[in-house]
Protein backbone atom coordinates (compact mmCIF):
# COMPACT_ATOMS: atom_id res chain seq x y z
CA UNK A 1 0.00 0.00 0.00
CA UNK A 2 2.99 2.30 -0.11
CA UNK A 3 3.13 2.54 -3.86
CA UNK A 4 3.28 5.98 -5.41
CA UNK A 5 0.34 7.47 -7.27
CA UNK A 6 0.83 6.82 -10.95
CA UNK A 7 0.86 9.86 -13.21
CA UNK A 8 -2.34 10.59 -15.06
CA UNK A 9 -4.58 9.07 -12.35
CA UNK A 10 -6.61 11.37 -10.13
CA UNK A 11 -6.03 11.29 -6.39
CA UNK A 12 -9.62 10.31 -5.75
CA UNK A 13 -9.65 7.30 -8.04
CA UNK A 14 -6.21 6.18 -6.83
CA UNK A 15 -7.28 6.42 -3.16
CA UNK A 16 -10.53 4.55 -3.89
CA UNK A 17 -8.55 1.80 -5.62
CA UNK A 18 -6.22 1.54 -2.60
CA UNK A 19 -9.22 1.22 -0.24
CA UNK A 20 -10.87 -1.42 -2.44
CA UNK A 21 -7.63 -3.47 -2.53
CA UNK A 22 -7.32 -3.19 1.26
CA UNK A 23 -10.89 -4.44 1.74
CA UNK A 24 -10.28 -7.41 -0.55
CA UNK A 25 -7.10 -8.24 1.36
CA UNK A 26 -8.98 -8.05 4.69
CA UNK A 27 -6.88 -5.19 6.09
CA UNK A 28 -9.97 -3.48 7.56
CA UNK A 29 -11.40 -6.57 9.29
CA UNK A 30 -11.46 -6.67 13.09
CA UNK A 31 -10.49 -3.05 13.74
CA UNK A 32 -11.27 -1.47 17.14
CA UNK A 33 -14.68 0.15 17.16
CA UNK A 34 -16.01 -1.83 14.21
CA UNK A 35 -19.79 -1.61 14.14
CA UNK A 36 -19.96 1.10 16.81
CA UNK A 37 -20.85 4.76 16.22
CA UNK A 38 -18.01 7.25 16.21
CA UNK A 39 -17.89 9.29 19.42
CA UNK A 40 -18.47 13.02 19.17
CA UNK A 41 -19.97 13.20 15.67
CA UNK A 42 -23.14 14.86 16.94
CA UNK A 43 -21.42 17.23 19.38
CA UNK A 44 -19.95 20.68 18.74
CA UNK A 45 -16.72 20.92 16.76
CA UNK A 46 -13.66 21.25 18.97
CA UNK A 47 -10.26 21.86 17.40
CA UNK A 48 -8.44 20.21 20.30
CA UNK A 49 -10.66 17.10 20.47
CA UNK A 50 -7.72 14.78 19.93
CA UNK A 51 -5.75 16.28 22.84
CA UNK A 52 -8.70 15.92 25.18
CA UNK A 53 -9.33 12.35 23.99
CA UNK A 54 -5.68 11.41 24.55
CA UNK A 55 -5.69 12.90 28.06
CA UNK A 56 -8.94 11.08 28.85
CA UNK A 57 -7.64 7.78 27.41
CA UNK A 58 -4.40 7.94 29.39
CA UNK A 59 -6.16 9.22 32.52
CA UNK A 60 -4.03 12.37 32.70
CA UNK A 61 -5.22 15.53 34.41
CA UNK A 62 -3.50 18.58 33.04
CA UNK A 63 -4.38 21.99 34.32
CA UNK A 64 -2.53 25.26 33.98
CA UNK A 65 -0.43 25.93 37.10
CA UNK A 66 -2.63 28.86 38.11
CA UNK A 67 -5.66 26.55 38.32
CA UNK A 68 -3.84 23.46 39.66
CA UNK A 69 -2.49 25.47 42.61
CA UNK A 70 -6.03 25.83 43.97
CA UNK A 71 -6.36 22.08 44.47
CA UNK A 72 -2.82 21.84 45.79
CA UNK A 73 -3.62 24.57 48.34
CA UNK A 74 -6.77 22.79 49.56
CA UNK A 75 -4.91 19.48 49.84
CA UNK A 76 -2.05 21.12 51.75
CA UNK A 77 -4.42 22.76 54.25
CA UNK A 78 -6.14 19.41 54.86
CA UNK A 79 -2.77 17.72 55.21
CA UNK A 80 -1.53 20.37 57.65
CA UNK A 81 -4.63 20.01 59.82
CA UNK A 82 -4.08 16.23 59.92
CA UNK A 83 -0.33 16.49 60.63
CA UNK A 84 1.13 14.61 63.59
CA UNK A 85 2.73 17.64 65.21
CA UNK A 86 2.70 21.41 64.95
CA UNK A 87 6.13 21.56 63.30
CA UNK A 88 4.99 19.29 60.48
CA UNK A 89 1.85 21.39 60.00
CA UNK A 90 3.97 24.55 59.83
CA UNK A 91 6.32 22.99 57.25
CA UNK A 92 3.41 21.88 55.05
CA UNK A 93 1.89 25.38 55.06
CA UNK A 94 5.26 27.03 54.41
CA UNK A 95 5.88 24.71 51.45
CA UNK A 96 2.51 25.43 49.84
CA UNK A 97 3.01 29.16 50.46
CA UNK A 98 6.36 28.98 48.65
CA UNK A 99 4.66 27.17 45.76
CA UNK A 100 1.83 29.75 45.64
CA UNK A 101 4.34 32.62 45.60
CA UNK A 102 6.27 30.94 42.79
CA UNK A 103 3.15 30.34 40.66
CA UNK A 104 1.88 33.88 41.28
CA UNK A 105 5.20 35.41 40.23
CA UNK A 106 6.35 33.12 37.41
CA UNK A 107 3.36 31.87 35.44
CA UNK A 108 2.91 33.66 32.15
CA UNK A 109 0.45 31.36 30.37
CA UNK A 110 -3.10 30.49 31.32
CA UNK A 111 -5.50 32.49 33.44
CA UNK A 112 -4.11 34.78 36.13
CA UNK A 113 -3.72 33.33 39.60
CA UNK A 114 -6.09 34.55 42.28
CA UNK A 115 -4.75 32.30 45.05
CA UNK A 116 -3.46 33.91 48.23
CA UNK A 117 -0.95 32.37 50.58
CA UNK A 118 -2.26 30.42 53.54
CA UNK A 119 -2.24 32.20 56.91
CA UNK A 120 0.08 30.01 58.99
CA UNK A 121 -1.17 31.34 62.32
CA UNK A 122 -4.83 30.57 61.60
CA UNK A 123 -3.99 27.05 60.40
CA UNK A 124 -1.89 26.43 63.51
CA UNK A 125 -4.71 27.69 65.71
CA UNK A 126 -7.09 25.27 63.98
CA UNK A 127 -4.51 22.50 64.37
CA UNK A 128 -4.15 23.22 68.11
CA UNK A 129 -7.94 23.17 68.51
CA UNK A 130 -8.11 19.78 66.78
CA UNK A 131 -5.12 18.39 68.73
CA UNK A 132 -5.43 19.44 72.38
CA UNK A 133 -2.18 19.02 74.28
CA UNK A 134 -1.93 16.54 77.14
CA UNK A 135 -1.41 18.12 80.61
CA UNK A 136 2.20 16.90 80.73
CA UNK A 137 3.08 18.39 77.36
CA UNK A 138 5.00 21.63 77.38
CA UNK A 139 5.34 23.99 74.47
CA UNK A 140 8.89 23.87 73.06
CA UNK A 141 11.03 26.85 73.96
CA UNK A 142 12.10 27.53 70.36
CA UNK A 143 8.54 28.25 69.18
CA UNK A 144 7.61 31.84 69.77
CA UNK A 145 3.99 32.66 70.63
CA UNK A 146 1.80 33.68 67.66
CA UNK A 147 1.06 37.17 69.04
CA UNK A 148 4.76 37.95 69.44
CA UNK A 149 5.48 36.67 65.93
CA UNK A 150 2.73 38.88 64.46
CA UNK A 151 4.21 41.95 66.14
CA UNK A 152 7.66 41.16 64.74
CA UNK A 153 6.27 40.62 61.24
CA UNK A 154 4.34 43.90 61.35
CA UNK A 155 7.43 45.73 62.61
CA UNK A 156 9.59 44.22 59.86
CA UNK A 157 7.04 45.22 57.22
CA UNK A 158 7.05 48.81 58.49
CA UNK A 159 10.84 49.02 58.63
CA UNK A 160 11.51 47.09 55.43
CA UNK A 161 8.65 47.55 52.91
CA UNK A 162 8.17 44.97 50.19
CA UNK A 163 9.47 45.62 46.78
Amino acid sequence: MTELKPPGVSWESWAERQIAEGRRAGLFDGLDGEGRPIDGLDGPHDEEWWVKAKLRRENIDHLPPTIAIRGERDAAVASALAAADEGAARRIVEQINDRIRYVNSHTVSGPPSTVWVVDIDSILERWRAAHPAAPDDEEPADVEPPQQRRRVVRWVRRVRPRG
